[in-house]
């Protein structure tokens, strides 16, 4: 039993240790703009060497592809998943973090490549996305924020790519011309979307088509 509970003092000392350095890097990179962040920036932050940094983490690439995780655990946090489709205050406050939107857009490129350390995390944070966004078109918006409702299946998957793939070029876009308006450009798609998809559903076909003879 003593071994047991001397086991855990080690691991839980790493442990917090490893979220003080992500925690130290978030901040670091929602303070830089544009400029980027080093492995220095952070280590002094902490109190800490480059090496000892990455001694918790493997290597740069996968510290900071565990940056870009936590990231995304305090988003989840603050942003409920059944209402983040309809409400775009999360791409509204990636404007003011450049640094962490940049950092994304690079560890999301780079993860294609299957050796890299967020391949896994990417793929499985795309295919969760696209469900769950799919079925949040599948049961339509909340009461009291747009009267339209539900898409159908698989138009809903669809629709979920193509939101996915327009807010990731959008943000890079963004970052090439800030003036860019991220969170109004995806509402705007999102509804454009749903009220297609209804009125093919409906059988109206597409705005502006014509009957044929």
């Amino acid at each position: 039993m003593s071994s047991t509970r001397g086991s855990r003092g080690p691991y839980a000392k790493t442990a917090a240790r490893r979220q003080e350095i992500l925690d130290a890097a978030l901040a670091a990179y929602a303070e830089a703009g544009s400029r980027g962040v080093s492995v220095r920036d952070i280590a002094q932050r902490v109190g800490m060497t480059d090496a000892g940094v990455l001694h918790h983490f493997g290597s740069r690439e996968a510290l900071l592809a565990a940056v870009i995780e936590a990231r995304d655990t305090v988003a989840a946090e603050e942003y409920a998943p059944e209402t983040v489709l309809w409400r775009t205050e999360l791409l509204a406050e990636n404007a003011a973090t450049p640094g962490l939107v940049k950092l994304f857009l690079d560890i999301a490129a780079a993860s294609a490549d299957p050796d890299h350390p967020a391949h896994a995390f990417f793929t499985g944070r795309y295919r969760r996305l696209r469900e769950q966004i799919a079925a949040l078109l599948l049961v339509g918006p909340p009461p009291g924020l747009r009267s339209a409702g539900p898409v159908s299946d698989p138009d809903a998957d669809w629709a979920a790519r193509v939101l996915l793939a327009a807010t990731d070029g959008l943000q890079l876009q963004w970052l090439l011309e800030p003036s860019v308006d991220m969170a109004g450009d995806i509402g705007r798609l999102r509804d454009v979307l749903v009220e297609v998809l209804e009125r093919e559903g409906r059988g109206e076909g597409a705005a502006g088509s014509q009957p044929t003879e």
